[in-house]
């Protein structure tokens, strides 16, 4: 095995160490924690019962998590890693459903010919969308406002 993938797999060990840890010291039991490496992210894959705590509502708490373990996992193995967690396929579903409506809006956006603004979101939300359609053609997006109502709008390009 090389030297990169040693690293590799001795940083997923450490983070799974890493979240079990604060998973109990939340008092919470993890059923499954799956570390996945795409594209320089490790990817944290939790099941656990009763989620919705952990979530919280739109996702807030698990964002807030993400964020505190990142501190965790960065100051214990001393780099600076990009992570994502995910519980019980929350992220992912929504990620879907984001998906799904940056390509809903963005087709009527090209028929019609005029600009869309989408509901505030979250930082995280807002980076899906652009990311979503940073290759369509005919559209262009664009983060407006301040603060919790920031959104994103599609405009013709």
């Amino acid at each position: 095995m090389t030297q990169i993938n040693t690293e590799i797999n001795e940083f997923s060990s450490q983070i799974k160490k890493e979240v079990d840890k604060l998973f109990k010291m939340m008092t919470f039991q993890p059923n499954e924690i799956e570390v996945v490496i795409k594209e320089d992210t490790y990817f944290i894959r939790v099941d656990i019962d009763n989620p919705k705590i952990l979530i919280g509502e739109r996702g807030q708490t698990l964002l807030e998590i993400q964020y505190m373990l990142r501190i965790v996992i960065r100051k214990k193995i001393q780099s600076d890693l990009s992570i994502e967690l995910d519980i019980n396929n929350y992220m992912e579903k929504k990620r879907e459903i984001l998906n799904e409506i940056a390509k809903d809006i963005s087709d009527e956006v090209v028929f019609y010919k005029k600009e869309k603004a989408l509901p505030p979101m979250n930082p995280y939300e807002r980076r899906i969308i652009h990311l979503s359609l940073k290759d369509r053609e005919g559209i262009t997006t664009e983060s407006v406002g301040q603060g919790s109502d920031r959104k994103v709008v599609i405009k013709p390009a």
